[in-house]
C-alpha cells in the first residue's frame, strides 16, 4: 500500500491550511511537520517570530521566539491518528515583528 503524503506550502503568507480527506473504513496515523522560515534584516531591533499550530480548530502548540539575522525559523512535529471516516484539518498561523515570513509549510505523511 502506498502511503499518503499531503502538503500545503503557503510561501510567504501568514496562514497555511491543510485538509486531509477522510478514508473510508480505515484509520490512519500521520507524522505532521510544520515549518516556519523567516528573514531578518540586520538593522531590526528586537525582531521576533511566532508559530501557532491547530488541529481541527483547537490550538495544539504555539511558540514565540526572538529572531536572529539573516534567517531563522520554528519547527513543530507530532504524530496523529485519524479514525476512519474522519477528515483532518490542520492550520498553521505565523506572526512576526521586524522579520518577514519567507516560507510556511505543513506536511502530513502517513506512517505505514
Amino acid at each position: 500500500m502506498k502511503r499518503e503524503h499531503w502538503t500545503c506550502d503557503a510561501g510567504g503568507d501568514s496562514v497555511a491550511v491543510l485538509n486531509v480527506p477522510a478514508a473510508l473504513h480505515r484509520s490512519r496515523t500521520f507524522d505532521i511537520d510544520v515549518s516556519l522560515e523567516v528573514k531578518v534584516a540586520a538593522t531590526e531591533l528586537h525582531p521576533w517570530h511566532e508559530l501557532v499550530f491547530e488541529i481541527g480548530g483547537r490550538r495544539q502548540w504555539g511558540r514565540r521566539i526572538d529572531s536572529h539575522s539573516p534567517a531563522d525559523g520554528l519547527d513543530y512535529h507530532c504524530r496523529l491518528t485519524v479514525e476512519s471516516d474522519q477528515e483532518l484539518r490542520l492550520r498553521a498561523i505565523a506572526q512576526t515583528q521586524g522579520a518577514r515570513i519567507h516560507r510556511l509549510v505543513i506536511e502530513a505523511t502517513e506512517v505505514v
